[in-house]
């Protein structure tokens, strides 16, 4: 059987192959080519080190090759360094340059910022092009698992008990040392000198967890020190960070990102100050889910003039009724006495006495009518006080919200179909579910950054965005500046201003109609 046969490695051709020619006019790797081109990185930030002897890589190439790594589920320098030697696509798009990995690997880590605002640029060109609706917004978090491992992470009871196992065993090999002799007796000594090692550092980092005083209960992780031992779901934990993102409803474009290593409970308000700085607009509902759901940042999205929608937790066993339908929520709050009625009819007041707890202060209401009530074993099992509401200055912040989810019929229920699809995007299909970096959250946030942006050109292209719009729109302010200058042909522009912006323009307008 006769089979298609390859063309000889060893035989000269006459005609020589450009290597533009081999990249086909539809490939995404042209798009990355593009964008990057259409960016100030100047104005963005970028930071080029130069080594000793040598200029500097271009910002521009070494943005090219991240983002097509990323998009391609690579993220490693190693990896992206072999490509620089192997990829026909690596190699056209940063025109045969080969970086080392260390120059590849430090691009990322002293960038952060600078790769946070080219992302905000990638949101800016899908407003552009009116793929941001601006109505409706989805937020929510995920844990990305940081380069440090559990055993590495500790906590102040965590290092009291590896203190207190060494003292243990210090006490068991000096009881064994008085009574050995000969070679056991240099294995004792031995054995208590790593265990004296052993206390010196863990001493060390309890030290360091006492003098932190950042949360009630502080931890340290050795390898990446901003990471932090979190619960992933249910009884799963990880030493993590967390992920905040918002999603634009209309085309599920992600419009802003930070990441932290904290939870969900104080984190609504500043995403939403962000989305009305990005949006440009307050005329837009969020949707949350229930780990969001905290007085103060009802408070903040109040104060911002944004509608929220965030789901209800469950009410507490200590705080919910024998009968339901005498819950809190029930009672009548009434706000010129400042009082609130039973469903029986009978007034609570407070004694105007303001009480403190971590982060908020309240008022309690109760009444003597609790004690001979006919409902009372339905309203309360306390024997004592009876019935007692408490109420924050975040009250009525919650219970606006609990107005609006009651409102909101089937719209709350879009929520998850938002946040969930650049999530299962990035951490199931392309499998970035950990973070690379270990140097802190600044260096973990442009890994982060990488991955979003990414994802946010991937959307781009797949809807359709076509690149010719593109060039013209980031170039109307120097179209605007030649209609008073001669009016030159388009072959011209090509010949004289080969590799500017203007022949891009020019030499590119018919083909590059990608989508």
């Amino acid at each position: 059987m006769e089979y298609q046969q390859g063309q000889p490695r060893e035989q000269l051709t006459l005609y020589t192959t450009c290597l533009d020619d081999m990249i086909p006019q539809d490939n995404s790797v042209r798009l990355i080519d593009q964008f990057v081109n259409l960016l100030d990185l100047q104005a963005l930030g970028f930071q080029s080190k130069a080594s000793q002897g040598r200029p500097p890589y271009d910002p521009a190439d070494l943005l090219k090759l991240y983002i097509y790594g990323y998009m391609n589920r690579m993220r490693s320098s190693r990896i992206l360094e072999k490509e620089c030697l192997r990829n026909i696509e690596v190699i056209w798009l940063i025109k045969n340059l080969q970086p080392d990995h260390n120059t590849i690997a430090r691009f990322r880590k002293d960038n952060p910022k600078a790769i946070k605002r080219v992302f905000r640029q990638s949101v800016q060109l899908a407003r552009n092009f009116n793929l941001i609706g601006a109505t409706l917004i989805a937020g929510d978090s995920t844990k990305l698992r940081a380069q440090n491992s559990k055993k590495n992470n500790y906590n102040k009871k965590k290092i009291q008990r590896h203190l207190d196992y060494i003292d243990k065993k210090l006490e068991e090999h000096n009881r064994e040392l008085a009574n050995a002799d000969g070679d056991h007796k240099e294995e004792v000594q031995q054995q208590i000198h790593t265990r004296k090692a052993q206390r010196v550092k863990y001493q060390q980092i309890k030290n360091q967890l006492e003098q932190d005083t950042s949360s009630p209960n502080p931890q340290l992780s050795t390898s990446d020190p901003d990471s932090r031992h979190q619960i992933v779901r249910g009884t799963v934990t990880e030493v993590c960070y967390t992920a905040q993102t918002t999603v634009d409803a209309q085309n599920k474009i992600l419009i802003d990102y930070k990441l932290t290593n904290a939870n969900d409970k104080k984190a609504m308000g500043g995403m939403l100050a962000r989305a009305k700085t990005i949006l440009r607009t307050t005329h837009f509902t969020a949707l949350y889910d229930k780990g969001y759901h905290t007085g103060s940042e009802f408070h903040t999205a109040d104060h911002l003039g944004i509608a929220t929608l965030v789901a209800i937790p469950a009410i507490g066993r200590k705080s919910q009724a024998p009968n339901p339908r005498y819950n809190a929520e029930y009672f009548n709050y009434n706000s010129d006495p400042d009082t609130y009625t039973c469903p029986q009819g009978h007034t609570l007041t407070s004694n105007g006495t303001q009480y403190k707890a971590r982060n908020y202060t309240f008022k309690q209401y109760k009444t003597k009518a609790c004690k001979t009530c006919v409902v009372r074993e339905n309203c309360t099992t306390s024997k004592v006080n009876g019935k007692v509401i408490q109420r924050s200055q975040y009250t009525q912040n919650i219970q606006d919200n609990a107005k609006r989810i009651a409102q909101s019929g089937e719209l709350y229920k879009r929520r998850q179909a938002l946040v969930e699809h650049p999530y299962g995007t990035i951490k199931r299909q392309w499998g970035f579910n950990h973070i690379l970096t270990k140097k802190g959250i600044q260096a973990a946030s442009a890994d982060l950054g990488l991955m979003l942006l990414a994802y946010n050109l991937k959307r781009l292209f797949k809807l359709k965005v076509s690149l010719e719009a593109a060039i013209k729109h980031s170039f109307l302010s120097v179209l605007k500046l030649l209609e008073g200058l001669e009016r030159l042909k388009p072959k011209v522009y090509h010949q004289n201003t080969q590799n500017t912006s203007y022949a891009v323009f020019v030499g590119y307008r018919i083909h590059f109609n990608y989508f």
